[in-house]
Formats: C-alpha cells, structure tokens, sequence
C-alpha cells in the first residue's frame, strides 16, 4: 500500500500521545470514518511496559471513544486479573481506529476490517508502539496477529510463545476476548479463558523479566 493511501502522511513529528490523539480525532484515511462516531485510540501510560492490541472498537467503544470498555473489554480485565497484570499499567489500543458494522435492526454487529483498512490505519499503531517503546507487545486475536506479525501467524497455533518482531524486544499473540463471548457452552467458555489466562500469565512474566 501506497504512503499517500494511508494514514501515514497524517502523523505528527517528533509528537506527543495526546497529540497523536488529536490528529488521529481528524483521520479520514479510509472511508471508515464515515460509519463510526469517533476515532477510537489507545489508552493507557507512556510508561506501560507492556501493550494489548486488538482488531477494532466494538458498538460500547465507538460510543464511549474508549478502548476495551464493553462485554469483550471485562473479559480482558478478569483475564489480566488472573494473569496478575494490572490493566492500568497496560497501553490498550486496536489495529483499526474506527467501528465497522452492519446494521441489524437496532444492532450494529462487527464486521472485520478488510486489508484496505488495516493497512490505511496501521501508522497510528505503529506510532503509538513508537512512542510507548514496550517491553512486551501482545496481539489480540487474528486480525491483530497477522496485522502485527505476518500472514503466517496462526493464533490457534502460535499463541503464548514468543514470536519475531521488531516492534518489541518481545511478542506474543493470543486469542481475543470477543473469542470467549462467542464459545457456545459452558465448558468451551471456560477452557478458552483458561488459555487466555495461560498466555497472559507468560506476558506478565516477560514484563517482570530483568
């Protein structure tokens, strides 16, 4: 993808994290803009040693202009509480800034970002990373992995151990919270949290890590 077809031309020099904020507020790099009510960016410490990127806001993010604040966002914060990762010392944010659905009734389901979009929006995460400089950079389910991490990244297979990336001395991808919403039973539900936990627990070690 072309620079000029992506949000690149639009990141400040040499920029703070809330100016970084303020310029993405005005991003119009892909025609998501038009569907969501805001720019949903990162939030957390400049300090945070450790970053979570997810695929996108849901319908509760859009609304609220906050990362992770919905039923996949409590999911999280219970994981990171078995994990024991406190989430205020974490930088959360998504690969794409924006909200895409489709209308369902009163409903505005999710939709997967497309390679278009992703690409469009990658520079405020990699700006982002650029600014926080984490120690551990954990991806979020699939569209954040291969966003993150290359084609080739399976979560399924290659969750919990660490994987090359010059964007954090370390990397892990992991499921998504969303995955665990979405298990049919019980049982299924709670096998995928303790997975989730699992991994979380070996970022939480790589964060203490001297």
């Amino acid at each position: 993808m072309r620079r000029e077809n992506t949000a690149a031309p639009l990141i400040p020099g040499r920029c703070t994290l809330p100016e970084l904020k303020r310029a993405a507020a005005a991003c119009r790099a892909c025609p998501l803009w038009e569907r969501g009510i805001q720019t949903v960016f990162g939030e957390g410490s400049l300090d945070s040693r450790l970053i979570l990127v997810g695929e996108q806001p849901g319908d509760y993010e859009d609304r609220q202009g906050l990362p992770f604040v919905g039923p996949a966002g409590r999911v999280l914060d219970q994981a990171l509480a078995q994990a024991g990762i406190d989430r205020s010392a974490a930088y959360v944010t998504n690969v794409v800034k924006h909200f895409k659905w489709v209308s369902q009734g009163r409903r505005r389901l999710h939709t997967k970002p497309n390679a278009r979009e992703i690409g469009a929006c990658m520079p405020w995460l990699d700006a982002e990373i650029e600014l926080i400089r984490p120690r551990v950079l954990v991806a979020l389910g699939s569209t954040a992995a291969q966003a993150l991490f290359g084609k080739q990244v399976l979560v399924t297979r290659d969750h919990g151990r660490p994987l090359p990336s010059d964007r954090a001395p370390y990397a892990i991808a992991t499921s998504h919270p969303s995955a665990i919403l979405r298990t049919e039973t019980d049982e299924q539900r709670q096998q995928a949290m303790e997975g989730l936990v699992e991994d979380l627990r070996i970022v939480a070690d790589l964060v203490r890590k001297p």
